[in-house]
């Protein structure tokens, strides 16, 4: 049962969507200048976790219209493991939709419009 729990606990923290040392970096950066982030939700953190006390809806949600391709793969694995998985996949969902939405603010600030407003703003 232990080896179960660790696996389990496992599987968890290495299915999260993480910032990388760039995105975190930019994140700090827009903050430090008053932007607030994330900019926009595209995807709700309540929605994904309460999605995913169904077997993997909530991960289905963040797949769908975004880069983030794992989650379907995550999703397909909370499926497998339901209802087992509510326990990891609820809180990973939201935390990933979060993640996800800052993802977001450092394109759209790094490459979009907002990159254009970040340079006004620099410049005054």
């Amino acid at each position: 049962m232990k080896k179960i729990v660790v696996v389990l606990l496992t599987l968890f923290l290495f299915s999260c969507t993480t910032l990388s040392t760039l995105e975190k970096t930019k994140i700090a950066e827009l903050e430090s200048k008053g932007i607030r982030v994330p900019h926009e939700e595209i995807k709700s953190p309540g929605a994904a976790g309460a999605l995913n006390i169904l077997p993997g809806i909530g991960n289905f949600y963040l797949a769908a219209g975004t880069n983030e391709s794992e989650q379907w793969l995550y999703g397909f694995l909370n499926l497998l493991l339901w209802p087992a998985s509510i326990l990891w996949g609820v809180p990973e969902a939201a935390i990933d939709a979060s993640n996800i939405n800052k993802k977001n603010t450092v394109y759209y600030y790094s490459y979009g419009q907002g990159a254009k407003e970040l340079e006004k703003k620099s410049s005054h």
